[in-house]
């Protein structure tokens, strides 16, 4: 690139020196001039030439801005989440544990689709218990970043877990719970910041282990009555979820 003034010379240009020329559109100033000449545009100052291709300029397209949650509907989402986990579990002892049976019956057909039932029914209170507090806390650091993000990781965490417990739980084992979900929304927010490389996602996932990190032990067998299974496969599909919307968010 020159600089400076342009010589009267660069200027002007006879129809012999272009032969059969066409306009094109600069890409600088989006006006039609000759390609084959020094184009002066409306700085005066020169540019470089124009290339001579006749392919159309394509214009990368920005990239939609993530839209986040705010903190009260955060809140308030998983505070619905988790009455109607407690709702059921009342609607449950009513009936004297009859709901228990859409749990996730291992190696039968019918328990594939109690997948989508399982996380929102319990054995008890205490388990119930056990698990309203850490699925408050981490679905909600979820749902901030976007709906999107807590509806995919969510539905893929559900899925995971619940295909873990029906391949690899005893024949005639009934699986319920949503610690699955814990497990893989724990695991999401661990590894998010790998395929981020977000500076407050790591900062997150500092904050989360700490709190949280000693329960990775429950992915491993243990306490009878405990389903590592479904643990095991809610962190695979965490992970699973974490890649994939890294990738979809660049």
């Amino acid at each position: 690139m020159s600089y400076g003034p342009p010589r009267p010379s660069d200027a002007v240009a006879t129809s012999d020196m272009l032969g059969t020329v066409e306009p094109r559109q600069c890409a600088l100033c989006e006006e039609n001039h000759i390609s084959s000449l020094i184009l002066l545009c409306h700085t005066g100052y020169m540019t470089s030439y124009l290339p001579p291709s006749s392919a159309p300029v394509r214009r990368r397209q920005a990239s939609p801005p993530i839209r986040t949650n705010s903190i009260a509907s955060s809140a308030g989402v998983m505070a619905v989440v988790v009455a109607i986990m407690w709702i059921l579990e009342v609607i449950d002892t009513m009936l004297g544990n009859t709901l228990d049976h859409f749990g996730i019956h291992s190696w039968t057909g019918q328990g594939l689709w109690e997948i989508f039932t399982a996380p929102w029914l319990h054995y008890g209170w205490a388990h119930l218990a056990g698990n309203s507090v850490p699925l408050f806390v981490l679905g909600m650091l979820v749902y901030l970043e976007s709906t999107r993000t807590w509806i995919v990781s969510g539905l893929t965490i559900m899925v995971c877990s619940g295909l873990f417990a029906w391949c690899f739980s005893a024949p005639g084992t009934i699986t319920l719970g949503a610690s699955g979900i814990v497990f893989g929304w724990l695991a999401y927010l661990l590894v998010r910041g790998l395929f981020t490389k977000r500076l407050h996602d790591i900062l997150i996932a500092i904050i989360v282990f700490l709190i949280y990190g000693s329960v990775l032990w429950g992915v491993l067998p243990g306490a009878a009555g405990v389903s590592w299974q479904a643990h095991l496969g809610g962190a695979v599909g965490g992970v699973i979820s974490a890649s994939r919307l890294a990738r979809h968010s660049r």
